[in-house]
């Protein structure tokens, strides 16, 4: 788990003025609108006596009150209010909470969880349909019980599907014939790698889905990352007819995640006239598939041995096809050369003696160094070994 990105804390739609908990690479988090709309994602732990501040309550002022002695805190973090030594007692300089930074894309509240100022920060998966009228937008939310990077991974494997999934592939009975094509790098950028390959697929079978390919044959697909959590899958059914798919994921631990997806379509809904039922109708419809989809994939990783990602690629027989996965590995490792991955370890053995809590440190800790939490703890650069091989070839 690796702090400096940005991490989908909630749905848009979801997020209301009540404070609400999300934990997110083993923390806590308090998610809630000020009194304007704007989205304020801070640290969960009250600094005071460690009450959780998605327990309390918003307040008309804008700051989240905690339910265990009533300290306010605003959007920055700052604590404004500690009702039991008068209202107009200064508060001392260390009554703050981390604050994070927030944006509001695809539907999806983001928080940057992380110290690194602005101008450093690596971007959002960028989605070029997000305005375009011919495209259609929904977006869905599911818990998987397993390591987000191993989900990643999953994405990033393009032969499963002849195995997995029934619309990509035809389990097996054709193994005399089929091999997987070449893969096409596509969409490579400093925060990841991705291919697009032409599959061999069978005619859909689902009514709605039929819309959009009617007859077996070749199909193109592939899939990308955009930093360790963000991914991108585009599955083109025809040259005209496609779904982009954008996965947002939320490692709660090492043993859960968060996955939020933003299915992006050009097929299946009208695009001209007044058809707001039809298209509600055909969303859900068209997300009730890609939940069919998704179950075929967790069927399989909720039996997947080892859970975390080996530490090396020696310890899996890698083929041409998992290139994407030796790249994801190797951006990983560049990230941890920097500094930025969690000491998971340390933090579990804080944990087991449940006597220290931590938080994931925000941008404003440059701006003092008054704080009662201490900041995660981190693998230290130097250890980071490398250890990737190539994929046999």
């Amino acid at each position: 788990m690796y702090i400096n990105f940005w991490y989908p804390v909630v749905r848009s739609m979801d997020l209301s003025n009540t404070p609400q908990r999300a934990r997110i690479l083993m923390h806590d988090f308090v998610a809630y609108r000020d009194p304007s709309g704007k989205a304020v994602v801070l640290s969960d732990t009250c600094i005071h006596r460690g009450g959780s501040l998605a327990g309390g309550k918003c307040k008309d002022d804008g700051t989240v009150q905690c339910p265990y002695h009533g300290w306010r805190f605003n959007d920055r973090g700052e604590c404004t209010r500690i009702p039991s030594i008068g209202i107009n007692a200064k508060i001392p300089p260390r009554a703050r909470v981390d604050s994070y930074p927030v944006v509001e894309k695809y539907g999806l509240v983001f928080a940057f969880l992380g110290d690194l100022p602005e101008a450093e920060r690596p971007p959002i998966l960028p989605i070029e349909e997000e305005n375009d009228p011919n495209w259609r937008s929904t977006v869905v939310t599911f818990d998987v019980k397993y390591y987000y990077e191993r989900s990643i991974e999953n994405g990033l494997d393009p032969a499963h599907n002849e195995y997995v999934h029934t619309t990509h592939g035809y389990q097996g009975e054709r193994e005399s014939e089929y091999r997987m094509d070449q893969l096409e790098p596509h969409l490579n950028n400093p925060w990841g790698y991705g291919f697009l390959a032409t599959f061999d697929a069978p005619p859909l079978k689902n009514p709605i889905m039929r819309f959009a390919r009617k007859e077996g044959g070749k199909m193109q697909a592939g899939s990308g990352t955009y930093g360790p959590n963000h991914m991108w899958t585009f599955i083109h059914f025809s040259a005209t007819k496609a779904m982009h798919q954008y996965m947002f994921e939320a490692p709660i631990d090492q043993d859960n995640t968060r996955v939020f997806l933003v299915n992006f379509r050009n097929v299946l809904f009208a695009k001209k006239g007044m058809f707001t039922v039809f298209n509600n109708w055909l969303d859900k419809k068209v997300n009730e598939r890609n939940m069919f989809v998704a179950a075929q994939d967790i069927k399989v990783m909720n039996k997947l041995q080892p859970t975390l990602t080996p530490p090396s690629t020696a310890k899996e027989l890698l083929m041409p096809h998992d290139k994407c996965i030796v790249q994801y590995r190797e951006k990983l490792k560049e990230w941890e050369s920097r500094g930025w991955k969690i000491d998971v370890e340390a933090l579990k053995v804080a944990r087991e003696r449940r006597d220290t809590m931590y938080a994931i440190p925000s941008p404003i800790r440059h701006e003092t160094k008054a704080w009662v939490l201490d900041p995660v703890p981190l693998v230290k650069p130097a250890s980071a070994a490398p250890h990737t091989q190539q994929a046999a070839g």
